[in-house]
C-alpha cells in the first residue's frame, strides 16, 4: 500500500458517513415509530383506507368559540358556581344555612348556648331551646333577632321565629302515671 492509495481510501471513508445521515434519536414515547409506521401504510401502493361498518354517522355543525369568550371556553369555578346556585334557585337556602353556622355571632354567645335552630321554611324560622325560661327569653328577644336576621338575609326572609320548648318525656303511660293529676309542670329549668 503507498501513501497515495491512503488518502483516496480516507477520502471514500469521509463521502461514505456524509452520504448516510445520522439515525435520529428514538423517542420513549414510540410516537416516532407509530409515525414511521402510518408513514410507511400512507405510501404503500397496495393500501386501501378502511371502512366503517355500522350506521353512516349524523354530521352535526359545530360552531366555534372565536375571539369573544363563549360558554364553552374554561370558567372560573367561583362564577361557574354561582351560575348554577342563581339557575337552581339556591340563594336563600344558602344564606340560611350561613345563618344557621353563624348563629352564635348573630344573637350572641349566651343565648346561642341554651337556643339551637332546627329548620327555616317559608319565613319561619324554628329555634328550640334547653329550657322553658330560655324560650320565654327568646320570645322576648325575637323581635330584634327578626331584625338582625333580615339584615344578613335580606328583607323580609324571616317573617317570623317560632320558640320550643326542650323535648320533655311523656308521661300520659306508665306505672307512675295518675288519671286525673295535673302533669308534670316545669321541673326542666
Amino acid at each position: 500500500m503507498t501513501s497515495d492509495d491512503r488518502p483516496e481510501a480516507e477520502d471514500a471513508e469521509n463521502t461514505r458517513e456524509t452520504e448516510t445521515p445520522p439515525a435520529p434519536e428514538h423517542r420513549a414515547d414510540g410516537l416516532d415509530l407509530a409515525r414511521a409506521a402510518a408513514r410507511a401504510a400512507a405510501a404503500s401502493p397496495g393500501s386501501v383506507p378502511r371502512r366503517r361498518t355500522g350506521p353512516p354517522r349524523r354530521r352535526t355543525t359545530t360552531t366555534s368559540s372565536g375571539a369573544r369568550p363563549d360558554d364553552r371556553d374554561p370558567q372560573l369555578l367561583d362564577d361557574a358556581m354561582g351560575r348554577l346556585i342563581a339557575h337552581q334557585g339556591w340563594e336563600v337556602d344558602l344564606k340560611v344555612q350561613g345563618v344557621f353556622g353563624r348563629w352564635a355571632e348573630l344573637v350572641g354567645q349566651e343565648v346561642a348556648d341554651h337556643c339551637t335552630p332546627e329548620s327555616f321554611d317559608d319565613g319561619r324560622l324554628v329555634v328550640r331551646t334547653d329550657s322553658t325560661a330560655w324560650a320565654t327569653q327568646l320570645k322576648l328577644l325575637a323581635p330584634s333577632v327578626v331584625r338582625r336576621l333580615n339584615e344578613d338575609l335580606g328583607h323580609g326572609t324571616v317573617t317570623v321565629i317560632e320558640v320550643l320548648g326542650p323535648h320533655l318525656p311523656t308521661w300520659t303511660k306508665g306505672r307512675l302515671s295518675s288519671r286525673d293529676g295535673r302533669g308534670p309542670r316545669d321541673t326542666y329549668g
